[in-house]
């Protein structure tokens, strides 16, 4: 029933994700005025062990942002199943990390905290074991 929807009722969200796409085309050819990061160098040593170079030259690391990676089949890989589990994530808990994290916390709802709870255990196990794994 998820997948069953009407488009032609929804031409709305298409368009939301095209002005998206846009959006951030926009933003990152023209609205980031120096590239360069000031990062702690026991950071940076981390990131260079894990695979990463030329870390602190930009926002965007080319190892994930370019588009040799994007377009190979890893690249494609991740972000597809990527993609997926964001969507799914958000359906099933009943919102994004924002709508939670803001409304829900401020409105005192139990289901928000559980959700935002799950988000940063969700994110750290990301970024200690997945993201390693990948790169």
């Amino acid at each position: 029933d998820y997948f069953k929807k009407d488009w032609k009722e929804r031409d709305f969200a298409l368009l939301f994700v095209v002005g998206l796409v846009i959006g951030g085309l926009i933003s990152s050819q023209f609205l980031i005025p120096d590239q360069s990061v000031d990062l702690n160098p026991k950071t940076v040593q981390e990131l260079q062990e894990i695979g990463f170079s030329n870390v602190g030259e930009s926002f965007f690391p080319s190892e994930i942002f370019s588009k040799e990676s994007a377009f190979s089949l890893k690249g494609i890989f991740i972000l597809v199943i990527s993609g997926f589990l964001v969507g799914f994530g958000t359906r099933y808990a009943g919102g994004c990390t924002s709508g939670h994290a803001i409304t829900g916390l401020s409105s005192l709802q139990l289901p928000s905290l559980l959700a935002v709870i799950g988000f940063f255990i969700g994110g750290i196990i990301a970024t200690w074991f997945l993201i390693p794994i990948l790169f």
